[in-house]
């Protein structure tokens, strides 16, 4: 099955849709960066690094069966504006304009969990509508990617479309619901540095913000935070390289400095010590990239890629359940998330879930 994907960075999403027996035949990608990146790992498939609204799609009508892609999330984002169609940068129009011309059998779409908060409800239910509008029925869900074996804690809302049938979303193979535990950061990253980490010294904060885990809350100043070594990291950040990029306790004195301020101890100051950032390449093996992946462009864009990105082991897992149901090939059981809603001709449904 052929498949055009929108907005792809670096390719975290084609690469999951690959492995899954999927064939990209194109992609779209305005960052030049983010192309070369892409170019490296897929020579075949037609590339448009280019604005999206100036690419027409009416030659793929008839040759493609998927349609895939996350849109850019700033218009949504919990850490912007919030803005959503009023925002400059909303592409979602042109993801449903592509369905229009190339009519595909089935998409995905994939976003920040944002894009359902109060203020952007309204435009997400109008966007729902507009996929319905097309000829899909329509299936949502926020996913964890921890849940399908990326060591990281980041979730992430998948919207799924099929004109033949609601596509469901693939029960997790880690955490609670699998009886698997949740593969950690560390056995991600081995016992070695790898690559440059970014010199950003990490600082205690001067009002501790505590949580029961030593590795949540706002112990210490900057957007990153100590990795947990028995669980998954914390979301990568696209802003990462600076002092947003999480760090690993080399001497593991966090648990110990977190001890003493639950015990009513005075908060520290001046920099934590044996504090190392992660690298890009260590930033890229969290979010399950192939280990000689090579990003192009400044060590900044290499971050912004890396954290742009959708995990391929995530995309492989959508994917695959994807496939599966595309080809009536159920290996495996499908489930209806609690928060989940099927539309199908404009009416909403609403699954009674788990």
């Amino acid at each position: 099955m052929n498949v055009i994907d929108l907005f792809s960075g670096p390719g975290g999403l084609s690469l999951g849709l690959k492995l899954a027996g999927f064939n990209v035949i194109a992609n779209v990608e305005f960052n030049k960066d983010a192309m070369l990146t892409y170019i490296s790992h897929d020579v075949e498939s037609e590339h448009f690094n280019q604005d999206i609204r100036t690419v027409s799609f009416d030659r793929y009508k008839g040759r493609v069966d998927l349609v895939a892609g996350g849109p850019p999330c700033q218009p949504f984002s919990t850490g912007g504006l919030r803005k959503a169609a009023s925002d400059s940068r909303d592409m979602i129009p042109e993801f449903i304009r592509c369905l229009r011309e190339v009519q595909p059998g089935a998409f995905i779409m994939e976003n920040v969990p944002g894009l359902i908060t109060k203020s952007t409800r309204p435009y997400f239910d109008k966007v729902l509508t507009e996929l319905a509008s097309c000829g899909y029925y329509i299936n949502w869900a926020i996913v964890s990617a921890a849940d399908y074996g990326v060591p990281q804690k980041r979730k992430r809302l998948f919207i799924l479309g099929c004109k033949d049938k609601p596509l469901m979303f693939p029960t997790p193979s880690h955490g609670p619901l699998a009886g698997k535990p949740h593969v950690s950061a560390f056995e991600a990253l081995g016992a070695k540095p790898l690559g440059e980490a970014p010199d950003c010294p990490v600082v205690y904060a001067k009002s501790p913000d505590l949580r029961l885990s030593p590795y949540a809350g706002h112990v210490f100043n900057g957007g990153g935070r100590p990795i947990d070594p028995n669980g998954p990291c914390h979301t990568i950040l696209a802003s990462s390289g600076g002092h947003k990029t999480h760090w690993i306790d080399t001497l593991g004195m966090v648990p110990e400095y977190h001890s003493h301020l639950r015990a009513g101890g005075a908060p520290r100051s001046g920099f934590f010590p044996g504090a190392r950032r992660l690298s890009v390449q260590e930033c890229a093996l969290i979010q399950t990239f192939p280990a000689d992946l090579q990003f192009s462009g400044k060590r900044s864009a290499q971050y912004k890629q890396v954290g742009d990105a959708v995990p391929p082991t995530l995309a492989f897992a959508i994917a695959n359940a994807v496939y599966d149901q595309l080809q009536c090939r159920l290996g495996q059981e499908y489930l209806a998330p609690k928060n989940e809603c099927i539309y199908t001709q404009g009416e909403l449904f609403l699954c009674q879930g788990m």
